[in-house]
């Protein structure tokens, strides 16, 4: 590792476990500062054991309007600077769109879509005042195409892809980087609705990446100079075929 990261302050969302938590430990070892928000406080606790005061922990559940309306001002009484701030977490819904239930697409929908976006707008004040910063979004595969066994997380994705590309014109001026990371099937907790028989057929291929794989590509990300932006990275099993 480089420690290129070294005084920077970054927050995860959905920080606790998955592509969340690789991200997590990637920007330790650069260095950082991660404050991790997530609403599983049995994992926060023992992250904050493992890692002691390198990381800030933040139990939230970011479905509740004022808990999500107060986060970025929880943070930034403890940590007074916002560095990075990766919005990652999200929930999945798969399957065909007559089986699934409408309180959960209301669910995955406000979660991967709204709570992204109002993270994001709370945030740009303070780094457009600081004239820096970095702002990350955990999108999909499914984002880039039209995944017909996932039509509602995938159009979720669809609309982040565009979030991204249009916030990234209006801030880059202000010294901000605004990029999202797009990958395929990771093992991750995401894919507990897939069918026992295709998640098994996908491991059996090598069609499925670590969160590692993911975490590498957000550290690459970061670590650009400032005049670069990666603003998409694609990343897919070499196995895996759509």
């Amino acid at each position: 590792m480089s420690n290129a990261l070294i005084g920077k302050v970054a927050v995860v969302t959905g920080g606790a476990s998955g592509i969340g938590l690789a991200s997590v430990e990637g920007m330790l070892a650069e260095g950082a500062t991660v404050v991790i928000v997530d609403r599983d406080e049995a994992a926060l606790n023992a992250l904050q054991k493992q890692h002691g005061d390198n990381v800030v922990t933040l139990a939230a559940d970011l479905l509740d309007p004022a808990a999500c309306s107060a986060l970025v001002p929880r943070i930034l009484e403890k940590t007074k600077v916002i560095d990075i701030f990766h919005a990652n977490a999200g929930l999945y819904v798969g399957g065909d769109l007559v089986d699934a239930d409408n309180d959960a697409i209301d669910r995955m929908l406000n979660l991967n879509i709204n709570v992204v976006i109002k993270n994001v707008r709370d945030v740009l004040p303070h780094m457009i005042e600081r004239g820096v910063g970095d702002i990350l979004i955990t999108s999909s595969l499914a984002g880039h195409f039209p995944t017909p066994w996932e039509p509602v997380y995938a159009s979720s994705k669809w609309a982040m892809n565009c979030f991204v590309q249009t916030v990234r014109r209006q801030v880059s001026p202000h010294g901000i980087r605004v990029g999202s990371v797009s990958p395929g099937p990771v093992i991750t907790t995401l894919l507990s609705d897939w069918p026992a028989e295709k998640l098994a057929e996908a491991k059996a291929k090598g069609s499925l990446m670590e969160a590692s794989d993911v975490a590498d590509a957000l550290i690459f990300m970061l670590t650009r100079p400032r005049h670069v932006t990666i603003r998409d990275v694609v990343m897919l099993p070499s196995q895996f075929d759509l």
